[in-house]
């Protein structure tokens, strides 16, 4: 393969990069849907166990962007090409400027910042690219780490919803998150300001 110089690379901060989900990223998918307790924050349910063949077809379905669901999938790598994650820009409204982010990062790499910097560069390219105003979220009950995330970010809690989801015998509720475009922007000005 060629040398890429990634020196001047919109996807990437000097620690992780975004990258387009590729047919060969099934093992490391199939591997990650075996943390039970991260897929219950993700898809607010317990799943059947994974398959290969499952996994294979979510993949292939979703390469080089490919969907057809409306989301923009990648996979997060660092910058030595170790895929720890993956992340994707979903539920946009273009005539409100709304959109969700929905984000895993693999066991081993978590409580690291990875899964911070990969909301950051999705954020700045949904806000400055894609002209999007609202960045809106939930986070399930329990889910310490996504909550920390959020706040880091400069998320604001604007709600509740109380009892919406049923897992393991018990109703749990969404926190729910939004942050605009000038509440990032001027996140990320006072990020410069401290670096």
């Amino acid at each position: 393969m060629l040398n890429i110089d990634y020196s001047h690379y919109y996807w990437q901060d000097d620690e992780i990069r975004l990258r387009a989900i590729q047919t060969e990223d099934w093992e490391s998918c199939y591997v990650s849907d075996f943390d039970t307790p991260a897929r219950r924050f993700l898809e607010c349910a317990i799943e059947l166990p994974p398959t290969i063949s499952g996994v294979k077809k979510f993949v292939e379905e979703n390469a080089d962007f490919s969907s057809t669901n409306g989301r923009i999938m990648f996979t997060i790598e660092k910058l030595n090409g170790e895929s720890i994650g993956g992340i994707n820009l979903n539920s946009i409204d273009e005539r409100n400027g709304t959109f969700s982010i929905g984000i895993v990062i693999y066991k081993e790499y978590r409580d690291q910042g990875h899964g911070t910097r990969a909301m950051e560069i999705l954020l700045r390219y949904a806000f400055l690219e894609r002209r999007l105003h609202k960045f809106n979220d939930y986070v399930l009950e329990g889910n310490e780490g996504s909550s920390r995330m959020m706040q880091k970010l400069g998320c604001v809690q604007e709600g509740v919803r109380r009892q919406v989801v049923y897992i393991n015998g018990q109703y749990l509720d969404f926190i729910l998150f939004g942050l605009t475009k000038d509440e990032f922007m001027q996140k990320q000005a006072e990020k410069r300001k401290l670096g």
